[in-house]
């Protein structure tokens, strides 16, 4: 391009490129014909000189020799017309400088043109001759940097128009003097200052600042990369000025959703929605830690069709074994993942994708609280065998496939470790807050509920009993001299033969059953739908399981020691036995008075008021309520009153079955 450019403007007739080696690698096509006289060599030894050249050794910025660049100037009668225009003088230039004087080509006129010749040829190295009409006459070169043989001649007598001819001239190159730089001013200072304003602007922030495009040459270029620049920049921003503010809002409601709730699925499904939105990604699940070292997805979204078995209703469903798969790793070391999905040989159940980035959430305290009563049963203390859990990990957050194709980036690992973090921050605090509440309702020796739960249970129950028009039994239990065995083996004997009976207790109720301790070594037992049978084989089971299983106590001596001990029962039955909660409690206290004054290690069912208690025959070998959901008053098929049986919806409760 730039050969073309010199030729174009006449600043060569013909360009030609060789490599290091002489190779021509560029030529312009109708150039003189060779060869080419280089101005700054030695003279040629014979012949005639068809062209001029002039040569540059091409570097690169290292200093490396590339070839070189000739442009030549063909020598024909518009050179030497140029050349005698040039210098003002008459130019003769010889065919040979070292054979006869012949002509090649000359501004002589044909009046004394022989008259030049003649006397150039008597004329010895630089003298001047002059001719018989008044000219003078000098021959020049060939020689080092004049490689033409040329003949000068110029008139004795000045012309009588010369000064006027130069000042003529120096006026006219006055005028070209100045049309060049107004010609320059305009192509090429003026849009330099254009863009040099247009910088400013930008760097004032104004990103609207263009640049007139006035050419196709290289300022014209500039001016385009510039225009193109400002508008790339200017998307480039408002993209990111439209994140930051989508980024702002998802952690407003982020905030808002922590501030105002303790629903933990809620708080990460705003979380998992948030974290989709900032990193761009297509799909993405939040999963969870439980107490077997099993990560169980909590909630997903955009994973429909990437279920290795077809889609599932529950996110639930996603169990994946901590050391296992991608997101199981990832719990287990507690380092964050990120790259392209290769599908495992055993399969895991993780979903499909073609990119992922998981991320580790773990918060301050989680090895103390662990996973204790677990989120399935928020506020509810732990039943037998429960453990502590204190994963390392409470959880995992990953995304899939982000949109574009393109795989996730550091920047979205460290976005992703960001709302990573408020998972830790929510998941710790609806632990802390659900431990909070679940000691406030436990008593803390036995692990049964305490009084004030019992105070709100035996009032839902209750309440949920005359709604459906069911029954709720109530059983009031008290150790039988349990002062002797305080008195006896000490209070740490007492504690321990408290803490085996409400693990007794535990083992023989049903799942929806609620077992509490009210003080001291009395307990209260609300078993909703079931009447007073049911009521009497549970009494009568707890009774045999306390009293068949003495329970071993360290003595004074250290030795173990087992101690015999008893339980007394009352059983009442709403709405039989009373009309609201408290009356029911206070007729079960009534009849386990009457199973105290009776003999102990037994129990008796209350009667309405005004009628005395009596027991209710219970036959042996009994295991259990009939099944089936009883209705207040409903007979069964052998004629008596049905057992109660789990129905409809329930309060959480503290154990696993009996």
């Amino acid at each position: 391009a730039a050969a073309t450019q010199m030729v174009g403007r006449g600043l060569a007739a013909a360009v030609m490129i060789t490599d290091t080696a002489g190779r021509t690698t560029y030529a312009t096509p109708g150039g003189p014909a060779g060869p080419w006289q280089d101005c700054s060599g030695d003279p040629p030894a014979a012949g005639p000189v068809r062209a001029l050249a002039a040569r540059v050794q091409l570097r690169d910025s290292a200093g490396t020799d590339l070839g070189t660049v000739a442009a030549a100037q063909p020598v024909d009668p518009a050179f030497v017309a140029r050349l005698a225009a040039v210098t003002g003088v008459a130019v003769t230039l010889l065919d040979d400088a070292t054979g006869p004087v012949r002509v090649a080509h000359t501004t002589e006129t044909p009046a004394v043109r022989e008259a030049v010749l003649a006397a150039a040829r008597a004329v010895d190295g630089d003298r001047v001759a002059e001719t018989s009409d008044g000219r003078y006459v000098r021959r020049v070169g060939p020689s080092p940097g004049q490689p033409l043989p040329l003949v000068l001649s110029v008139p004795a007598d000045r012309p009588p128009g010369l000064y006027a001819a130069l000042v003529g001239a120096v006026v006219l190159a006055a005028l070209l003097a100045v049309l060049a730089a107004w010609r320059l001013a305009r192509v090429t200072t003026r849009p330099l200052m254009e863009l040099a304003g247009a910088v400013d602007r930008v760097t004032d922030g104004d990103l609207t600042a263009r640049v007139p495009v006035r050419s196709r040459d290289e300022i014209g270029r500039l001016a385009r990369a510039f225009n193109r620049m400002t508008r790339e920049t200017g998307s480039y921003v408002a993209a990111l000025t439209s994140s930051r503010d989508q980024l702002r809002g998802h952690l407003a409601v982020l905030g808002d959703t922590l501030a105002s709730t303790h629903d933990l699925h809620r708080i990460l499904r705003v979380i998992l929605h948030s974290a989709i939105a900032a990193t761009g990604a297509r799909a993405g699940v939040v999963l969870l830690v439980d107490s077997d070292g099993v990560l169980v997805g909590q909630c997903a979204e955009g994973l429909e069709g990437r279920w290795p078995g077809g889609d599932p209703a529950d996110p639930a469903t996603l169990r994946v074994p901590v050391g296992t798969g991608v997101v199981g790793a990832v719990a287990a070391t507690g380092e964050p993942q990120r790259g392209r999905w290769a599908p495992p040989a055993v399969p895991t159940g993780e979903p499909v994708c073609e990119t992922y980035v998981a991320v580790p959430f773990a918060a301050p305290g989680a090895a103390e609280l662990g996973l204790r009563g677990g989120p399935e049963r928020p506020g509810h203390p732990p039943a037998e065998g429960d453990g502590d859990g204190g994963a390392s990990a409470l959880g995992v957050l990953a995304l899939y496939d982000q949109l574009g194709g393109h795989g996730f980036d550091d920047d979205d690992l460290a976005t992703l470790r960001t709302f990573a973090g408020h998972a830790a921050v929510a998941v710790d605090n609806v632990r802390v807050h659900e431990e909070a509440q679940r000691l406030s309702l436990t008593d803390p020796l036995t692990g049964l509920w305490n009084y004030r739960y019992l105070r709100e249970s035996i009032r839902r129950e209750v309440e949920r009993a005359n709604r459906f028009g069911r029954m709720l039994s109530v059983l009031a239990l008290d150790l039988d001299r349990f002062k002797d065995v305080n008195d006896t083996w000490g209070h740490a004997a007492g504690d321990a033969v408290l803490i085996e009976f409400a693990r007794r207790v535990r083992g023989e109720i049903r799942e929806v059953d609620l077992a509490f301790r009210q003080g001291g070594e009395e307990f209260v037992v609300l078993l909703p739908e079931t009447d007073a049978r049911g009521a009497a084989i549970v009494a009568e089971r707890l009774g045999a399981v306390v009293r068949d299983s003495p329970v071993a106590v360290d003595g004074h001596s250290g030795a173990p020691v087992r101690v015999a001990v008893t339980v007394s029962i009352g059983i009442a039955v709403y709405p039989d036995h009373a009309a609201t909660g408290q009356q029911v409690l206070d007729a079960a206290d009534e009849a386990l008075y009457a199973a105290k004054a009776a003999g102990r290690d037994g129990y008796r069912v209350a009667q309405p008021p005004h009628a005395p208690a009596e027991e209710i025959p219970v036959p042996a070998g009994a295991l259990g309520p009939p099944e089936g959901p009883p209705r207040s008053g409903a007979p069964d098929a052998a004629g008596g009153v049905p057992g109660g049986a789990s129905s409809g919806p329930h309060p959480p409760r503290q154990s696993r079955g009996r």
